[in-house]
């Protein structure tokens, strides 16, 4: 049975798996303790590396974004769906050409990958449906001709999200919705998730951090990406009420699916040394 009371971690761990929307910051403010707790663990030697679901920014953005907050974070401490759809495609369809429903920073990852974009249904092998604030129902018609008339294109996303945590209690749609637009219309189904809680997406942190899952401590605020992507990779995981997760949502799921620690901030982060 896994911890139903705030708690602090009973030890130090040598790597911490960050979320950044909802757990490090929402919207362009920092949470309470996110500071304060990363600057601690920096100065202890642990090895940090910053999770997101998000594929409207690529790693370059993220670090400028962190550092306007105060957080000195590199290149190599940063992963999201850019990097992993990127890599994935490179590694597993290097030939294909490739419709992006999505924004700039995913379409420019893809192409710099050396993948080949198109919006020619009649040629398109994979469409990659991402959170698109430009969504159209001309980028819809192209899926739709891609998949069901000519019959010859995949449907793969970026992550699984809902929605876009806002400040304020808003949300963004995300790109399970275009996903959801896409399979109504063409009876396909997503058949690969490149982003949380994707076995990819964790062994790309791990590898990232030269750790086992076992020595790894991930901190995140959902349940559904953050907390099961831990569970099912064997790493240790803290979630933190500062987002989208709330104690009625922990007790409605599955003992074995709850985290190890449910914190109120982050400041409950840090156990003794």
């Amino acid at each position: 049975m896994r911890c139903l009371g705030a708690s602090k971690p009973l030890r130090c761990y040598d790597g911490y798996v960050f979320d950044l929307d909802g757990t490090i910051y929402l919207g362009d403010e920092l949470l309470p303790g996110a500071l304060d707790v990363v600057t601690e663990l920096q100065r202890r030697g642990a090895r940090l590396l910053f999770l997101s679901n998000n594929p409207t920014r690529d790693p370059a953005m993220y670090v400028k974004k962190l550092a306007s907050m105060g957080l000195d974070v590199t290149l190599e401490q940063i992963l999201n769906p850019v990097v992993t759809m990127s890599a994935w495609l490179k590694a597993n369809m290097p030939d294909a050409a490739v419709f992006v429903i999505g924004e700039g920073p995913l379409q420019r990852a893809i192409a710099n990958a050396g993948l080949r974009l198109s919006d020619d249904p009649s040629e398109i092998d994979v469409v990659v449906a991402s959170y698109d604030r430009g969504f159209t129902y001309q980028k819809l018609q192209i899926a739709f001709d891609a998949m069901r008339v000519h019959r010859r294109a995949r449907l793969v996303t970026t992550n699984p999200d809902a929605y876009c945590p806002m400040p304020g209690g808003r949300g963004e749609p995300d790109s399970a919705a275009i996903v959801a637009a896409i399979e109504a219309c063409t009876g396909a189904k997503c058949e690969a998730n490149l982003g949380k809680p994707d076995r990819l997406m964790i062994d790309s942190a791990l590898g990232m951090l030269h750790l086992q899952a076992h020595s790894c401590l991930l901190v995140g605020d959902r349940l559904y990406t953050d907390i099961a992507m831990a569970i099912d990779s064997g790493m240790d995981s803290a979630l933190v009420l500062s987002g989208e997760s709330t104690w009625e949502t922990v007790l409605a799921v599955e003992p074995d699916r709850r985290p190890l620690y449910v914190l109120e901030d982050l400041y409950d982060l840090l156990a003794p040394r």
